[in-house]
């Protein structure tokens, strides 16, 4: 196992060096180690160049496995360390960008008040990206949509509304309430979220069409466009709190909401510092913004 994490590390690094360094060995003994590993599976899985070391056509086929194996050893060690009493554990998780702000700090200092030793590893990424993490084994939960995913088990958190966002000059800007049917003749700049978007599923069912002019994977790139007047778009109120942008954020007519949940490919599977924080998180659901 060793020699998985340290070619997991040399891939990472992308130095013999640096992953030597970072790992407490030798040059020569992870240069060993690859070499031991490449002759036991007959397959040269790495080649080292002046820019740096990547892997081969048969490594890249390869290395998905032994980054499932990884997984599997972690999961295995955090078992046991429960069996033995053991507080600790790596929660890898799949996020989204209003979630990591606005959630997750909170959620974080109260667990870590129970757990203090259980650490964190964050992979930020849309609705699609991130159930596909789940299903290979990448992280052991999302934040997603309930209605985004399939084949996984999920539990919904939270509904929030999601508001229309303007330039301050917008002609729009001044009314307490915006029309869905009035945003469909404006540049619409829509947020990348997968292959289902709450926005595009409200013009759907009002039997609208946006005009998209843009699409972004980032709510803040957006905010930043929509104030240059390049568009209006449709935003959760959750990731337009604490922002110092010149727009107006106003609620849509009839309302368009987005349900965050959890994923998980199976809740009897998951590593155990996952398990308490997925329960500590539903338990205090009424507390999240």
């Amino acid at each position: 196992m060793n020699r998985y994490l340290a070619l997991q590390k040399i891939i990472e690094m992308g130095s013999f060096t640096r992953a030597a360094k970072a790992l407490g060995y030798t040059q020569s003994s992870i240069s060993q180690m690859m070499a031991s590993l490449e002759s036991e599976l007959s397959i040269k899985l790495l080649n080292r160049s002046r820019i740096g070391v990547e892997l081969t056509i048969e490594g890249a086929e390869l290395y998905p496995f032994i980054e499932r194996t990884i997984l599997q050893y972690r999961a295995m060690q955090e078992k046991a360390n429960e069996i033995k009493g053991l507080e600790t554990g790596i929660i890898r998780v799949g996020t989204i960008s209003s979630i990591t702000c606005h959630w997750m700090p909170h959620l974080i200092k109260g667990f870590q008040e129970i757990y203090p030793k259980v650490q964190f590893l964050f992979h930020q990424g849309d609705y699609s990206s991130i159930q596909e993490w789940i299903k290979t084994g990448a992280v052991d939960f999302g934040f997603v949509s309930p209605y985004a995913v399939t084949d996984l088990d999920t539990v919904s958190i939270k509904d929030g509304e999601m508001m229309a966002v303007l330039p301050e000059s917008h002609p729009l800007a001044g009314q307490a309430v915006v029309g869905l049917e009035e945003l469909t003749g404006e540049p619409f700049i829509l947020l990348e979220e997968g292959l289902y978007s709450e926005p595009l599923a409200a013009f759907q069912s009002a039997g609208l069409t946006a005009d998209i002019k843009y699409t972004i994977h980032d709510d803040y790139a957006i905010m930043t466009m929509v104030e240059a007047g390049l568009g209006i778009s449709i935003l959760a109120e959750l990731v337009l709190r604490r922002t110092n942008y010149n727009i107006v954020c106003i609620p849509i007519d009839p309302p368009v909401y987005r349900t965050i949940g959890v994923a998980y490919k199976d809740k009897n599977s998951l590593p155990i510092a996952s398990k308490y924080f997925i329960e500590y998180l539903t338990a205090n659901r009424e507390r999240l913004p």
